[in-house]
């Protein structure tokens, strides 16, 4: 079950290794590979924390705020870019053990997608995180970001 700790691994600095297709709804478009930075902060006593990435190779920062909810026990995940200064949809969902699962729906290039996030393989030192659309409400699914994130050196648990 969801606590409002989950999100505890990420707090820190962090050297990111992202993957992601030049076209996100395409499964034959290739793949780009560039490296970035990350810092997570906590709030709310841990229920609450942002991070900002610096993605040089794209020209903009990222910033997400995620909110744990104790009614529901569900996180949501807000996004934005500082390309348009804007939030895009949230996603919400929750931890069920090492791997957190979180869902909602957006537009991409003009179409409707149900947007997943996955976050995995955390430790002390690593973490992976993955973005996938679907265009069928959820039945298939197409990864198109992967980060895979390093604690960087000199920081807790690096």
């Amino acid at each position: 079950m969801s606590t409002a700790h989950d999100f505890d691994f990420f707090h820190g600095d962090w050297e990111v290794r992202h993957r992601r297709r030049t076209d996100f709804l395409d499964a034959d478009s290739g793949w780009e590979e560039f490296p970035s930075t990350s810092r997570c902060w906590s709030l709310f006593d841990g229920a609450a924390n942002i991070d900002e990435i610096d993605m040089p190779h794209l020209g903009s920062k990222g910033v997400t705020l995620r909110l744990f909810d104790p009614e529901t026990k569900q996180w949501s995940l807000n996004w934005s870019s500082s390309r348009s200064g804007r939030l895009f949809p949230p996603v919400t969902g929750r931890f069920e053990g090492e791997r957190g699962e979180f869902h909602g729906d957006d537009t991409h290039d003009g179409k409707d997608v149900r947007v997943r996030f996955v976050w995995s393989g955390i430790s002390a030192t690593t973490a992976r995180w993955e973005q996938a659309f679907s265009l069928d409400g959820g039945e298939t699914w197409l990864t198109n970001w992967v980060m895979d994130f390093t604690r960087a050196s000199g920081t807790p648990g690096g």
